[in-house]
Parts: C-alpha cells; sequence; structure tokens
C-alpha cells in the first residue's frame, strides 16, 4: 500500500475509531495494522495524533499596521544591517543616532517616516524583522596560560570598583588560532571600561610582554579619562613585572587586580565584549601571517573604535534576584559609551565638548564600509583562494 494509499484508509476509518467502544476499537486497529503493516503501538499513536482538518490560521484583529511599509522597512533593515543586527531594544536606540547618516548616504527620508522610525516600539521591530532574522544566522578555544609568578602580590577582585566612576577597565586577550593552538597566530587585546562601556581594542603578535605592554600603554592614551584601575585574568601576558612596573611606578598608581583562576565570569564585562566586538566580526578564523598585525591596529585605532563607541549602545545590568527559584534581572535603558560619558559626572566638560565635536563630524554608514574593506583586505591575506 503506498503512503497516500494509507493516509486515504487512516481518514476512512479515523472517525470510526474515535467514536468506536472498546471491543469495536481493538477490531478496527488489528485490521488498520493488517492492511499496513504498522505495529500495534505505532498504530495507536498515529491514530490518536491524527487531524482531519488544519484549523485556519485566524486573521490579525483590529487596523493594519503602520509601520508594516516599504518606506519605514527599508530604511529599518539597512540600518539594523549595519549596526551589526542589534537586538530590537538596542536597534531602537540606535535609530535616533544613525538617521543623520542615512539621510547623508542614501537621501533623505520625508517627515512621516521619521516620526514613525522615533515613535516605532521595540516589539514592532520584533514583528517587522522576523522574516529577515531568518537569513542571518565553533566554539573557539582558550590560550589563557597561568602567570605563576606574581599572583601572590596581585590581588584577587570579584566584587569590583566604583562602577559609577570611568576609568575602571577589565582587559582579555582573544586568540585568533582558528582550530589549532600550534604555530604562531595574531592576538586582540580587548579593553572594557565598567562604568561607560568605552572599549578599545589592539592587535599583538602572539603574547609577549613587551608588546602587550606596548599596546596597552597606547589603549591608555586614547582614553577620553584617566585609567584608575585595570582587572585582567591569570594569563603570563598580564601578570608580569612589564606590566606591574607600568602600572606601579608613576604619581598616582593604578590598581591592578586578577579574577580568580578558572572563573570566567570574573571578567563577565570582557568576555561579553570579546564576542560582540571581535569575535562577531572575525569570527575564529587563523590570522597567522605577521603583517596582518598593523593593518588590524590600523582598524582598531581608527573606524572600529568611533563605530563601536559613538554608534552601538549596550544595557547594563542594574538588579538581579532570585525569585522563586528564577533569576530575575532588571536593565537600564540601552545607550552608547559616548552618551554615557556625557551624562558621567566624572568627566570634564572640555571633554565631553571635545566628544561632542567628533561625533558631529561622523557618518555611521561610511564607518562601517571602510571597515569591511579593512577587514576583506586582512582576510585576503591569511586566505588569498577564498576570496
Amino acid at each position: 500500500m503506498s503512503p497516500r494509499s494509507k493516509h486515504e484508509y487512516l481518514e476512512a476509518i479515523y472517525l470510526r475509531y474515535k467514536r468506536a467502544g472498546l471491543k469495536e476499537k481493538t477490531a478496527i486497529l488489528n485490521e488498520f495494522c493488517s492492511n499496513c503493516g504498522y505495529h500495534r503501538k505505532h498504530a495507536i499513536r498515529v491514530l490518536n495524533n491524527f487531524k482531519r482538518f488544519t484549523k485556519p490560521k485566524p486573521k490579525r484583529r483590529g487596523k493594519p499596521s503602520k509601520y508594516n511599509k516599504p518606506s519605514i522597512l527599508e530604511p529599518l533593515k539597512r540600518i539594523w544591517l549595519a549596526a551589526n543586527l542589534p537586538c530590537s531594544k538596542r536597534l531602537k536606540v540606535i535609530l535616533p543616532l544613525w538617521l543623520k547618516s542615512y539621510a547623508e548616504e542614501f537621501g533623505g527620508l520625508s517627515l512621516d517616516v521619521v516620526k514613525a522610525l522615533l515613535k516605532i516600539s521595540a516589539p514592532t521591530i520584533d514583528r517587522l524583522l522576523k522574516p529577515t532574522r531568518v537569513k542571518y544566522r565553533g566554539r573557539g578555544r582558550t590560550t589563557t596560560k597561568p602567570g605563576t609568578l606574581l599572583r601572590k602580590q596581585i590581588p584577587i577582585k570579584t566584587n569590583q570598583w566604583d562602577e559609577t566612576r570611568p576609568g575602571f577597565m577589565e582587559a582579555d586577550t582573544v586568540a585568533h588560532c582558528g582550530e589549532s593552538l600550534l604555530g604562531d597566530f595574531a592576538y586582540t587585546i580587548d579593553f572594557v571600561d565598567i562604568a561607560t562601556g568605552w572599549t578599545e581594542q589592539r592587535a599583538v603578535w602572539q603574547k609577549g610582554e613587551v608588546g602587550v605592554v606596548e599596546q596597552i600603554k597606547n589603549m591608555e592614551s586614547n582614553l577620553p579619562f584617566p585609567l584608575l584601575g585595570f582587572d585582567c585574568d591569570n594569563g603570563s601576558e598580564f601578570l608580569n613585572y612589564h606590566l606591574v612596573r607600568h602600572f606601579a611606578q608613576r604619581d598616582k598608581p593604578v590598581q591592578f587586580t586578577r579574577s580568580r583562576p578558572y572563573h570566567k565570569d570574573d571578567n563577565a564585562h570582557a568576555e561579553q565584549k570579546n564576542w560582540t566586538h571581535v569575535r562577531q566580526w572575525l569570527g575564529y578564523h587563523r590570522l597567522d601571517k605577521p603583517r596582518v598585525v598593523p593593518l588590524m591596529n590600523d582598524l582598531y585605532t581608527k573606524e572600529w573604535r568611533l563605530y563601536h563607541n559613538f554608534f552601538l549602545p549596550s544595557v547594563k545590568l542594574l538588579e538581579k534576584k532570585l525569585v522563586a527559584g528564577k533569576a530575575i534581572k532588571r536593565y537600564d535603558t540601552p545607550k552608547t559609551p559616548y552618551q554615557r560619558l556625557l551624562e558621567s559626572l566624572y568627566v570634564a566638560a572640555s571633554v565631553k565638548r571635545a566628544l561632542k565635536e567628533q561625533f558631529e563630524t561622523l557618518n555611521s554608514f561610511q564607518l562601517r564600509k571602510a571597515m569591511d574593506r579593512k577587514l576583506k583586505a586582512i582576510f585576503a591575506i591569511c586566505y588569498p583562494k577564498k576570496l
């Protein structure tokens, strides 16, 4: 019996089986197993789960959506893609920051469209982008080798510093080793301010102490606030005398602390940025050509830091409590690091003024295009045959 014939036969006996008594059901079941060659248990499941008719999907009640229009969907999708696929709550905050750049890049939008984009809610964004998200869907390896010499000299700190004041940074390294840790390859040093989310990234060839300290000095000089505290994991690239001297031998020493061994959550801010600011862009590819390091640093020191710090918001955890065995978390409104710096009471007015002037000169879409060009050049060196 063909599958189609079995389905037609099932449809013919289904109602009879459903309305029958115990003895009649046994007879129908025996007949069904004999004719179709089914195991008895399988036949029972087929009959119990069979649906003769599919209930039509009810039409959505109310007025048609005023946002589901090409004039609104097109800028919404373009900004979402250029901002590296943020969630709807972050995208809602991104829209006011990116509309000026969108008008410069793709032409002006009508007043009604601008008002609609500024008024649109996060759940509405989710509904509108649901068909698009489907089209855009390896774990890495850790290279943290314990540095044992200075463990007793560098204190452990798990309850971080005053998180309302900029200047207390977490640091980590990201290995661009591909599937193997053998040989030489590039690393990215990830620098994250706990209070504002301001980030700096730099590339180094391997994890030599001198090279890492040199790039940390470069990142510190580019921060819009003084460095007050430095927290890292237990990797030997950080726990060394070069870095201890760099932070200790100054008029105002920087507080140098470390996380507990094998507790990644102690460095949660840096671990999160490792994914959003490095892995989502560079992936888990192997970058094993020394000449990619200057190209990566050219990208990191120019478009990269401006794009992430001025145009991409993030949320901060305000409260976490356990209710009936379930962790309930409460977050603040998404804001960019630039916006958090402007709101900070610890940042000088001259610094805020300089940041505002710099922000007025930036175009988020042009930054994204320049980043894509430089990323393509980096991958072309390590994977010439694939491009």
